[in-house]
Parts: structure tokens; C-alpha cells; sequence
């Protein structure tokens, strides 16, 4: 079977676009997106440490099977995430260290990917942001067909190529990418609102006076 590209008609977004999110938190800005758009908690990065900050590049793969990711790799530019819908399935590892060595040439982001890899020590030593479902040593079969850039299912989420991805430590939120700008406002405002908060935290005050909370009552019924 053939890999089918859809194409790349969504828009780039610009240096100056993307270094505004270099910062930005995966939790805030799912906060941002009526605390929505975040992948559920099985896709988690492989070295916390790693930030990513991109647009994404879709692939689909046939379950176990690699060779739409190999030509995805020929496809993508500098600066994208490969963002894959490997079917949730842990048997077959579909992206390794020599993929990932092929992806650093080229300057790819990341990955994120919704199915195993393998090598993770030596994806570790590179450096490379990996976020994926599992980590397992068999490898995959090629040649089975894909797809590259078009609608894809990736942790629970419905994602289009050029969507921004924002990957840390807590897991992965994909921002559409036609609500870019108002969810970075959005964003900005929310840490203005936490920084105000820390500053009522330091002179005294609770959360709960922050933000609200129920009314307490003793076990007898009387208001605390």
C-alpha cells in the first residue's frame, strides 16, 4: 500500500508567532481552552525536562507499521512536530534512534506519538522532546501504507496539521490553529491572574478567598 499526502495548505505561523508560546504551559493553556484540548495522561514525555513548542505535522500509521513516518520525514520542515496516530498500539515500536537522528538533522521539533517507541535511552542522550504512549523493544513492519498531514486521532484529540502543540512535563495540549492568537491572550491574562494570586498568598491570604470555595459547616450544622 501507498503513504497518501494530503498536502500543507494550513498557515505558518511566523518566528515572532511561535516564540510568543515558547513559555507557555501545557495545564494553562488547556485552562485556556475551557480546560479542553489537553491528550489524555497515557501520552507522557519520555524526559520530563523537555519542553515543545510547534506546528504540527500529522501522520497515521497502519498499526505496527512505520513507513508512513519515514515518509513523513522526507516531507517536514525545520521546527515542525510529528504528531501520530499509531493506534494506541504498545506491541510494535514505530519510531526509534535512528529516526530520531534522521529527525534532528532535519530540525524537527519533536514527536508526539500515540503508540510505542524504542531506544529511549538514546533518544534521552539526544536531546530530542519524544511524548509517547509506551516504550517497547520490537520493532515494526514497513511498507503497510500511511497517511501524512491529514485529520488525525492522537490521545483522544482530534488534530489537523498546522494546529500548535504544546508539550511539557505534565503531558501535551494541541491549540487549533485558527484560536492561536485568542488563547495566547487568554493565557497571558490567566498568568497576570496568578501572579496576582501568589501576591495575596504572600500578604496572607487564601485561595479560597481568591477564588472562592462552599460554605463550611461543622458536622452539627453551625456555619464555620
Amino acid at each position: 500500500m501507498s503513504v497518501v499526502h494530503h498536502g500543507t495548505a494550513f498557515h505558518r505561523l511566523s518566528a515572532t508567532d511561535l516564540a510568543a508560546w515558547a513559555d507557555a504551559e501545557a495545564a494553562g493553556v488547556s485552562d485556556c481552552l475551557l480546560r479542553a484540548q489537553a491528550m489524555d495522561g497515557g501520552i507522557g514525555p519520555l524526559d520530563p525536562g523537555k519542553r515543545l513548542v510547534g506546528q504540527a505535522r500529522t501522520v497515521r500509521c497502519t498499526v505496527g507499521d512505520n513507513s508512513a513516518l519515514h515518509a513523513a520525514l522526507t516531507l517536514v520542515e525545520a521546527g515542525d512536530v510529528l504528531v501520530v496516530d499509531a493506534g494506541g498500539f504498545l506491541g510494535k515500536a514505530v519510531w526509534g534512534g535512528l529516526m530520531t537522528q534522521a529527525a534532528q538533522r532535519k530540525g524537527i521539533a519533536g514527536l508526539v506519538i500515540d503508540g510505542a517507541i524504542r531506544d529511549r535511552a538514546e533518544i534521552m542522550d539526544m536531546g530530542f522532546p519524544c511524548f509517547a504512549r509506551g516504550v517497547v523493544p520490537s520493532g515494526p513492519h514497513k511498507a503497510f501504507g500511511g497517511e501524512i498531514d491529514g485529520p488525525i486521532a492522537c490521545g483522544g484529540l482530534s488534530v489537523h496539521a498546522g494546529d500548535l502543540v504544546v508539550a511539557d512535563a505534565d503531558g501535551v495540549t494541541i491549540v487549533p490553529l485558527s484560536q492561536t492568537s485568542e488563547v495566547l491572550t487568554a493565557y497571558r491574562a490567566l498568568k497576570e491572574r496568578e501572579a496576582r494570586a501568589l501576591a495575596t498568598l504572600d500578604a496572607g491570604g487564601t485561595l479560597a478567598e481568591i477564588y472562592g470555595g462552599p460554605e463550611v459547616t461543622s458536622a452539627n450544622g453551625r456555619r464555620i
